[in-house]
């Protein structure tokens, strides 16, 4: 179980080449919560509660930043460590660019973001600038600005990202961890299109024991109460995917009965109703992907493709999402009550370094 802790906040700056610059300790703070140190050779930065990980970011995972790893309250770990490290219990090694949590998309100006891996060249994002802080509030806040390059190394878009973390109790007490995942994408040079596409774009690949074809009791659902394979392409303010999460001690060969004999976590996405094309729809699917997809029709609908939408040179869109990171089963009243309470807060597009 993840305790709070005083402990120093640090605040470091990213260079565009991907490394850092020496990290500038801040005054001591008692955040109560959560707080973040650089990670290794300016790579990114881990998220502490207490003495414990419980998130991480790193700046470059084959072309593109993620949100690795990300752990309950509990300590149960409920992304998927492949290709970032072992493979784990049933954890097929397909996919390698299903990476924990990241934002992409399979179709901008005819490059593929989506599926750039170590075996893959697509396009790339890299980062230019960014910086973190533990707050007083208990929160960490990560922003970064990224540049979205072709396989030529032309800029395509740019992005100003803020993630915040941060725990909180649900209406028993209970503590979730809560990342609010806010993008603001701008055409800086010229028009950019985003295709009509099901490959993106904010996506989550569970850990193997919570998928569903795991056959071990992991659910999906989404407001309207379609289940499983029946919540793919609809359109939803949230998702929810729960299942038996593993923890550190779960051995990579454990048998069934002790993996459905793990405790359950979720992850549940919720998108904000001021974001670009809300509700959007979802391409989530039962061997564990997960992902939040604002451009995607047809492959959905089943339709002929449409023009996707297109950006005008100089002009910006937002996405809000709020990633509610929970032990236990699905609530859902709770999760309708986190609903209605980020529905009605307020957001603020990302400014950027």
């Amino acid at each position: 179980m993840f305790q709070p802790a005083a402990r120093l906040a640090f605040a470091v700056v990213v260079l565009a080449c991907g490394q850092a610059a020496e990290a500038e300790t801040t005054t001591t703070t008692t955040t109560g919560a959560l707080t973040v140190v650089p990670a290794d050779k300016g790579q990114g930065w881990t998220i502490l509660s207490g003495n414990e990980v419980i998130a991480g970011y790193v700046v470059d995972s084959a072309g593109k930043p993620i949100v690795y790893p990300i752990h309950s309250p509990a300590g149960r770990r409920v992304v998927r460590d492949y290709p970032m490290g072992p493979q784990g219990p049933k954890t097929r090694d397909d996919h390698p660019h299903h990476r924990s949590l990241w934002l992409t998309h399979g179709e901008v100006n005819d490059q593929d973001f989506w599926s750039t891996s170590e075996e893959r060249q697509g396009g790339t994002i890299r980062q230019t600038a960014g910086q973190a802080s533990a707050n007083d509030d208990g929160s960490v806040v990560i922003e970064t600005t990224n540049d979205w390059l072709s396989t030529e190394g032309k800029r395509v878009l740019s992005d100003h990202r803020r993630f915040k973390f941060r725990l909180a109790e649900d209406a028993r007490g209970k503590a979730r961890l809560i990342i609010d995942c806010d993008f603001r994408l701008t055409a800086d040079d010229d028009e950019v299109h985003f295709g009509d596409t099901k490959e993106g774009t904010f996506g989550i690949r569970v850990a193997g024991p919570m998928k569903v074809d795991a056959k071990l009791g992991g659910s999906i659902i989404n407001k309207s109460g379609d289940q499983g394979s029946g919540a793919w392409g609809k359109a939803s303010p949230w998702v929810d995917y729960t299942g038996p999460a593993p923890d550190s001690a779960t051995e990579s060969d454990a048998d069934d009965e002790t993996l459905k004999a793990l405790p359950n976590a979720g992850i549940t996405i919720h998108y904000h109703p001021s974001s670009h094309a809300a509700p959007c729809r979802w391409h989530v699917r039962t061997y564990g992907l997960f992902a939040a997809n604002p451009f995607g029709v047809h492959h959905f609908d089943g339709g002929p493709k449409t023009d996707g939408y297109r950006l005008p040179a100089g002009e910006s869109i937002n996405m809000f999402h709020r990633v509610v990171v929970h032990d236990g089963p699905f609530d859902r009243q709770q999760t309708l009550a986190d609903e209605q309470a980020y529905a009605t807060a307020a957001v603020s597009p990302v400014t950027g370094q």
